[in-house]
C-alpha cells in the first residue's frame, strides 16, 4: 500500500490525457492513416528504395514513400531541414492541429517541447563527408550543423508555434521517443508547465547507416515476424509521431478532444551488456510504470511490445512480461506494430504511443502481423495477423533499447471525469 505523504503527493498530481496525435510513417502520411492500417493489420515494408540499394544487402525496409517535401515545406526551410526533421515537424503540426490549440502568449511560455532521436540527421552529415573525402571539397555547407544535430526537431517546433517553455530532445537510442513523452508527462501532471509537446522522429535510410545495421546483422532477409517461430529479425522503418498533453481539467475546460490518459512512466537500465537485452531490467521498468500509474498488473488489458522480430529481443521480452506480470500474462494481449511501421529507431516508442493512444479509443487492437507459428519462448497472447475489437482499460507501451536503456508508458482508457 502506499504510504500516507506518497498518497497526498499522488493527489496534488494532475491527471494528464492526450488531446493531439500526429504520425507519418511507412503507413500513411497522417495518423488517421497510419491507425487504419494498422487497425487492417497491413504491413507498410517492401524493397528498399535508396541509390546505393545495390551495395546492401538489406533487400527492404518500412519506408515513407510519395513523401511530397514541397508540400509542407517552402524551399528556404528545406535548406534547413533533414529529413528527419521534415518529420518531427510535419507530425508535430498534425497533433497540434489535432489538439486544437489556440495559442496565446501565456500558453507558449508554460508549453514544453521534449522530442526523441536516436541518429539525428543522417542524411545531412554524409552529404558532408562524401563531399569531403569522396569529392574532395574543402568547405562544407553553413547550415550542416543546424540540419544533422538531434535536437532540430524540438528547437523547429518551438518556432513553428512560438513556445519559450523547457525545450530539449532524449537520445537513448530505441527508448528515445518513450523517455521523451514520458519526462513531459512528468513535468505536465507536476505543474512545471500547462501543454507538451511530446514524440520522436527517425529518418536512417543513409548509406553508411544501412551499413552499420548491415554489419549488426539483426536485419530481417524478408519481413519482420514479432514472436512468431522463424524470425530473424527487424525491418528498420522511419518517420515520426507527436501527441499533445495536458492536464484532464484543463483540457475538458477548453473542450478538446480527449484520445486517452496518459497515467504512467517508468524507466531502468539493465547495466548489463551493450547489445543483449535483459529481462530483469526491462521488467523493472514495466513496474515502475504500472506503479507510477497507480495501477495493479492484473487491470492491464493490452502491451504494444518493442517487438523488433530479433531472436534475442523477443524471447527477453516475453520473459520480462511474465516476471512483471505473472499469472495474469496468461490473459494479456501483446503484440507489437513493428511488424507493420518497421522499426523506426528514436521514433519508435513514439509511433506506438499513437498506436496504443488510438487502439485505447477505438477498442480495437493491433496484431502483430507476419505470423507464421508459435516460438515456445514466446509464449503469450500476440494477437497474430488479426485485429482484435477488445476494450482494454489500460494499456502499456514498452521500448528496450540498446545498452539496456528501458522505458515504458501506462495509458487509460479516457473515462470522460477529470476527477
Amino acid at each position: 500500500m502506499p504510504r500516507p505523504r506518497a498518497r497526498a503527493a499522488r493527489r496534488r498530481m494532475k491527471r494528464v490525457v492526450v488531446t493531439g496525435v500526429g504520425a507519418i510513417c511507412a503507413l500513411g502520411h497522417t495518423a488517421s492513416d497510419t491507425w487504419q492500417a494498422l487497425a487492417a493489420g497491413r504491413s507498410g515494408a517492401g524493397p528498399l528504395d535508396v541509390p546505393e540499394r545495390e551495395t546492401v544487402r538489406i533487400a527492404n525496409a518500412a519506408q515513407v514513400r510519395g513523401f511530397d517535401t514541397a508540400a509542407h515545406f517552402d524551399g528556404k526551410a528545406v535548406e534547413l531541414l533533414d529529413r528527419f526533421a521534415q518529420f518531427g515537424l510535419v507530425a508535430g503540426r498534425e497533433a497540434v492541429r489535432d489538439a486544437r490549440v489556440t495559442w496565446d502568449a501565456a500558453l507558449r511560455s508554460r508549453t514544453a517541447i521534449v522530442t526523441g532521436s536516436a541518429a539525428g540527421g543522417q542524411a545531412s552529415i554524409e552529404r558532408v563527408f562524401e563531399d569531403l573525402w569522396r569529392q574532395g571539397r574543402s568547405r562544407v555547407p553553413v547550415l550542416t550543423i543546424p540540419r544533422f544535430m538531434p535536437s532540430a526537431v524540438a528547437s523547429h517546433l518551438a518556432m513553428a508555434f512560438g513556445v519559450t517553455g523547457p525545450t530539449f530532445t532524449c537520445s537513448t537510442a530505441c527508448a528515445s521517443a518513450n523517455h521523451a513523452i514520458g519526462q513531459a508527462f512528468w513535468m505536465v501532471r507536476t505543474g512545471q508547465v500547462d501543454m507538451a509537446i511530446a514524440g520522436g522522429s527517425e529518418a536512417p535510410f543513409s548509406l553508411g547507416h544501412l551499413k552499420a545495421w548491415e554489419a549488426m546483422r539483426v536485419v530481417a532477409r524478408d519481413t519482420c515476424r514479432p514472436f512468431s517461430l522463424g524470425r530473424d529479425g527487424m525491418i528498420l522503418g522511419e518517420g515520426g509521431a507527436m501527441l499533445v498533453l495536458e492536464p484532464a481539467d484543463a483540457a475538458l475546460a477548453r473542450g478538446a478532444p480527449i484520445h486517452a490518459e496518459l497515467a504512467g512512466f517508468g524507466m531502468s537500465a539493465d547495466a548489463h551488456h551493450i547489445t543483449q537485452p535483459h529481462p530483469e531490467g526491462a521488467a523493472r521498468a514495466i513496474t515502475a510504470a504500472l506503479q507510477d500509474a497507480g495501477v495493479a498488473p492484473a487491470a492491464v488489458g493490452y502491451v504494444n511490445a518493442h517487438g523488433t522480430g530479433t531472436t534475442a529481443n523477443d524471447a527477453m521480452e516475453a520473459a520480462a512480461i511474465r516476471l512483471a506480470f505473472g499469472p495474469h500474462a496468461d490473459r494479456l494481449a501483446v503484440s507489437s506494430t513493428k511488424s507493420m511501421h518497421g522499426h523506426a529507431l528514436g521514433a519508435a516508442g513514439a509511433l506506438e504511443a499513437v498506436a496504443t493512444v488510438l487502439a485505447l479509443r477505438h477498442g480495437l487492437l493491433p496484431p502483430t502481423a507476419n505470423y507464421v507459428g508459435r516460438d515456445p519462448e514466446c509464449d503469450l497472447d500476440v494477437i497474430p495477423n488479426e485485429p482484435r475489437h477488445t476494450q482494454a482499460e489500460v494499456a502499456l507501451s514498452n521500448s528496450f533499447a540498446f545498452g539496456g536503456l528501458n522505458a515504458v508508458l501506462a495509458f487509460r482508457r479516457w473515462d470522460g471525469s477529470a476527477a
